[in-house]
């Protein structure tokens, strides 16, 4: 009887021994097949799906808008009616404009009329010195960086640049182009939106005829290509793009000349990836410069008259601001690019209707007096922007 029993308890084992046998070599041939490689990281019970790329391997991109408007200059009609009881409230001229020039991560506007103020004794052309209060608004409008470098900056000579350069830094106005000491003009002013990090120039043809002090050179910086070449050598060290003020180019010709031209060239290939051009005060297109090393830069050769007594002839009163979209790409915690597109423009128009002078949105112009506020409009849009659409240089 117990070999009886011994035998039922033999039988179940032996099979259960030779299943899991025969389940286990089953297993052992699925995984092991010949020819095939093993995969350690798969389950049957696991989904196949892509790794994730390695953050090592990851392209972050970061963009910001970078904006100017042409020339601040302001004449003795346009401050006098600007008065007040306790001084100058210039920020009703810029109330039309206000949320337009907002809209950019950074901008430059040229600061012609030296912001000496009225200790100083204010004065029109053609030796400027204007209220303080013009920069209040400017700011308050949204201008963030200042070109001060030219041909009226010694108009009030040494006392007018130190007045508004301790004016601008009370106000918190960023500022290029004339300076107080050299240590100030030997530094590089970088800015930085959105994690890139812009660096400013500024540079005049000259001062009217006004001499710079032998011994403080310093004091304007002027247009010299060996300084220029150093400048922007030491600035794209420190920055991921740098821009240029260049006051330039001949009053009142629309388009710009061959020296312009020239210099341009030169300024890009130097370093610079746009330029801001000033003194015409009237509007020149803007163009694409290709540069030696690769680079596409963008040149505006005059921005205009944007706030300002000019008035004989209507292309002096016409003004705007100029944008564009600045990219920059970053792998593994460098910079792998930096590029520009989307050029734009918002043209506008100076008005003085009702004694106040005012910059109003050209395509508003006809409210203000402007005939055929429309048709200039279109003009002007095609004048600036058909050169970077074409791609001519």
């Amino acid at each position: 009887m117990k070999k009886y029993i011994k035998q039922i308890i033999l039988i179940p084992l032996t099979l259960i021994i030779l299943f899991s046998i025969i389940y286990g070599a089953d297993r052992v041939i699925h995984f092991y097949r010949p020819g095939t490689a093993v995969n350690h990281s798969q389950t049957s019970a696991a989904p196949t799906r892509t790794s994730p790329v390695p953050a090592k391997d990851k392209i972050t991109t970061q963009k910001m808008t970078i904006g100017a408007v042409g020339d601040i200059l302001i004449h003795d009609r346009v401050y006098n009616p600007a008065r007040t009881r306790q001084g100058f409230n210039f920020k009703p001229a810029f109330s039309a404009v206000k949320k337009v020039m907002q809209k950019p991560d950074m901008l430059t506007a040229n600061q012609e009329s030296v912001l000496g103020g009225a200790k100083l004794g204010l004065s029109s052309y053609p030796m400027f010195n204007s209220p303080q209060e013009v920069g209040l608004a400017v700011k308050d409008a949204g201008v963030d960086i200042s070109s001060t470098a030219n041909n009226h900056a010694l108009d009030k000579g040494e006392a007018g640049i130190v007045a508004e350069l301790k004016f601008m830094n009370r106000i918190g106005m960023k500022h290029v182009g004339t300076y107080m000491t050299p240590a100030d003009a030997n530094k590089t002013v970088v800015t930085r939106s959105h994690g890139i990090r812009v660096a400013w120039l500024s540079y005049t043809f000259g001062t009217n005829g006004m001499p710079i002090p032998e011994h403080k050179r310093y004091l304007v910086n002027l247009i010299d290509k060996k300084k220029i070449s150093r400048d922007l050598l030491a600035a794209r060290k420190k920055a991921d793009l740098v821009v240029v003020s260049m006051h330039w180019g001949i009053e009142y010709q629309r388009l710009p000349d061959q020296q312009q031209k020239a210099l341009a060239r030169f300024v890009v290939n130097s370093g610079a990836d746009i330029i801001f051009g000033a003194h015409p005060h009237v509007l020149q297109p803007m163009n694409w410069v290709k540069a030696r090393d690769g680079r596409t830069a963008l040149v505006v050769y005059s921005l205009g008259n944007f706030f300002s007594g000019q008035k004989d002839g209507i292309y002096k009163q016409l003004g705007g601001m100029a944008t564009i979209r600045v990219t920059k790409k970053i792998r593994d915690g460098k910079t792998i690019s930096v590029r520009l597109g989307r050029p734009s423009f918002f043209p506008t128009y100076v008005t003085h209707k009702g004694g106040m002078y005012r910059v109003v949105p050209l395509s508003d112009a006809g409210a203000y007096g402007l005939k055929n506020a429309h048709q200039k409009y279109r003009e002007i849009m095609h004048h600036e922007l058909d050169g970077v659409q074409t791609g001519r240089q």
